[in-house]
């Protein structure tokens, strides 16, 4: 039988965070849904986590074991999804309990909406909350998206529209969340729900922080060809401009 939902979580050494992240899935007020869980080639205990977790609840799908890297794994894990409407949750983000219901119920009533997505909350290593993301809050829209990427979690998207759009596309290895949306925007309608439901953990083993200079590389080069795509590129260029800024914090006996 086809579930409602699918959830792709794709994973690397992320025993810290792991369970956590999985339980805020199993405290979903809706139910109808499977979850993807695709190893990619982690070294430490959370290949077990996973393993204790679909062991309870037969929701969980295992796949992967050898380290491939996170876009193909991404790629791959996704090509195991069976639902209505597809859904990532990152390996260290929390969902909130209504996050599937309230989502899905758009996708559900709206047959013009092909994606659907939530504001988030920024959260540290340790949970705490540090506000609102800045991201979300920014009015969505299809020309603006090749500026600002306020789609930026989470997201919902039917299976049909995922699949008419090509998946996501490995040229663009740190963007291909942000390429996906663009690509999205441009032969769907989208939606966005003003409710905090996602929450973003920010912290320095995560890969937007460890590569950000090549994120950023590859997020201009998916406006590069949204742009080509939408004819845009006769009229204008995308010039990419890194700004260099300094952060001094406190050191925490973690980082020690």
């Amino acid at each position: 039988m086809q579930p409602l939902v699918t959830i792709v979580t794709t994973y690397y050494n992320r025993a810290r965070f792991l369970n956590e992240t999985l339980r805020s899935l199993q405290l979903q007020t809706l139910t109808d849904w499977e979850a993807i869980l695709w190893n990619d080639g982690s070294t430490d205990n959370s290949e077990e986590i996973a393993r204790d977790m679909a062991g309870e609840d037969s929701r969980f799908r295992l796949f992967g074991g050898e380290r491939i890297g996170h876009a193909q794994s991404l790629v791959r894990a996704c090509a195991e999804a069976r639902g209505r409407y597809i859904g990532i949750l990152d390996s260290d983000d929390l969902l909130e309990p209504t996050a599937l219901e309230e989502t899905a119920a758009v996708l559900e009533s709206r047959p013009d909406i092909g994606m659907v997505y939530t504001d988030h909350v920024v959260i540290d290593g340790n949970g705490q909350r540090r506000g609102i993301g800045r991201r979300c809050q920014i009015p969505y829209s299809k020309d603006r998206m090749l500026l600002d990427f306020m789609t930026f979690h989470f997201r919902l998207i039917r299976m049909e529209v995922f699949a008419q759009i090509g998946r996501f596309d490995e040229t663009y290895p740190l963007a291909m969340d942000y390429d996906l949306c663009l690509r999205i925007a441009e032969v769907t309608e989208i939606e966005r729900l003003s409710a905090p439901l996602y929450r973003y953990r920010v912290h320095r083993d995560s890969l937007s922080h460890q590569k950000r200079l090549e994120q950023i590389r590859c997020s201009h080069a998916a406006v590069v060809a949204a742009m080509k795509r939408r004819g845009l590129d006769r009229e204008y260029e995308c010039q990419l401009e890194v700004r260099s800024r300094h952060i001094i914090r406190k050191v925490t006996d973690h980082a020690r």
